[in-house]
């Protein structure tokens, strides 16, 4: 490998962001070299024992094991990635707010849609009875909601008001982790410049959640650390450089949540999408599958055999949403372990033709040994399952990297369980119109 190409004001960029200079170094052969292929046996499904599938009398007897283990004072906290902004969401209506050719009528049906039912929207109120144009611009633009993390944008009507994804992660995890009076410990992973406004967010409604469902809530958050970022290439697999020589840095994705995961002090962690959330009147399915597979990994933790960390993932049947899925791959010695992997990871394209279960990020974890302590994660991380893709900066192509991915690489050497859940568990909200689907919408209206 070489070491020779970073100059001393490099070196001391790396210093900066807590990065070793090996670590930069095979960053840098990954973006020149690409990953390994992984050895891939086949999707994981029910017949090839990769997935359980639970009669009723095998969910009732797993969530009545994790309301027995919840009552015995457990440490049991929900990890909820948040980090993200909503301009994606909103793709059509910055298109739509930016063509003057679309002054009198949009040509876009995602927007005419959004138009046509915008008094159905949790927002709604925000925008002053404006239509049109102006309704797009006061949305984004006064009210921020291209610049708002997706977490604190209003998802939900109520009687007594809207909800955000924040405010529903917490009614949900009262809901599955917590007991009358008792604590519910939920963590949000944010960037730097929105934690001002989750604090002050959960602040101004915490009071009443606590009244409503019962309980005390420890909530936390955290940033993605600046030593997770990773170096930009050009074509050629050299650093990319800033127009005034400096290294270019981009951000890790999700995978670098695993030293934030590493941080949380519980028993068990629930971990879960900040857009996958629902209203109260339907969180009681929720509730039960999130209980079920929590049975299942106290039954799991409960063998005492364990050597590594273990997760029970949620998988939902196959309806062609983008995404990864559970596989079944061979490991160097020969033995064969549970995987999720994204479609960028697999080369033979008719395994996902053929792939029947996709990742709707549905985790419990237990991070702890058999003693009650805490596993170092970044032991069961592996380094050759990251991603690369094509991106520019200022006119320029360049390669960037992103770590091993949360639920994929970075627990790629966990003991993994995948447990069928049935696919009314997955709602989550990728545009500003999956707002307008039945799940998200009151029943009252």
């Amino acid at each position: 490998m070489n070491t020779t190409i970073f100059t001393e004001q490099d070196i001391a960029q790396l210093e900066q962001r807590g990065i070793t200079l090996k670590e930069a170094q095979q960053q840098l052969q990954h973006l020149k070299e690409g990953f390994p292929d992984l050895d891939i046996v086949a999707p994981a499904t029910i017949s090839n024992q990769g997935v359980r599938r639970l009669t009723v009398a095998q969910q009732d007897h797993y969530v009545q094991l994790w309301q027995d283990y919840v009552k015995q004072g457990h440490s049991i906290a929900k990890f909820v990635p948040a980090s993200g902004a909503a301009s994606r969401m909103f793709k059509d209506l910055y298109a739509y707010l930016n063509d003057p050719a679309q002054d009198n009528e949009p040509t876009s049906a995602a927007v005419r849609e959004f138009l046509a039912s915008i008094d159905r929207f949790a927002f709604a109120p925000l925008l002053k009875d404006k239509h049109g144009k102006e309704a797009v611009r006061c949305l984004l633009e006064e009210n921020r909601y291209g610049q708002l993390p997706k977490g604190l944008l209003l998802f939900h009507t109520y009687k007594d008001g809207a909800r955000t994804p924040a405010a529903e992660h917490l009614a949900e995890g009262a809901m599955v982790m917590g007991q009358d009076g008792q604590t519910v410990k939920v963590h949000f992973t944010v960037s730097h410049e929105h934690l001002p406004l989750f604090r002050q967010h959960i602040a101004q409604i915490l009071p009443d959640l606590q009244r409503k469902y019962n309980v005390q809530y420890d909530v936390t958050f955290s940033e993605q650390s600046p030593s997770t970022d990773t170096i930009a290439a050009n074509a050629d697999g050299t650093p990319f450089r800033n127009a005034d020589g400096t290294l270019l840095f981009r951000p890790g994705g999700h995978g670098a949540l695993i030293e934030n995961l590493a941080k949380i002090d519980a028993d068990i962690i629930f971990i879960k999408n900040i857009d996958n959330i629902v209203p109260d009147r339907l969180k009681r399915k929720i509730v039960h599958w999130k209980q079920v597979i929590a049975g299942v990994l106290v039954e799991e933790m409960q063998k005492g055999i364990h050597q590594r960390p273990i997760r029970v993932c949620g998988v939902v049947r196959n309806t062609g949403e983008p995404g990864g899925g559970p596989f079944l791959v061979k490991e160097q010695d020969g033995s064969i372990s549970r995987q999720i992997l994204e479609s960028s990871q697999i080369k033979e394209k008719s395994l996902l033709e053929h792939s029947k279960f996709f990742n709707p990020v549905d985790l419990v974890c237990s991070t702890r040994d058999a003693q009650g302590q805490t596993y170092q994660l970044r032991d069961f991380v592996d380094e050759n399952t990251g991603f690369i893709s094509e991106k520019s900066k200022d006119g320029k192509e360049l390669k960037a990297l992103e770590l091993p991915g949360l639920w994929n690489g970075a627990m790629s050497k966990w003991e993994t369980v995948f447990v069928e859940v049935p696919i009314s568990t997955f709602n989550p909200v990728k545009t500003v119109n999956d707002l307008l689907r039945k799940q998200h919408q009151p029943k009252y209206k």
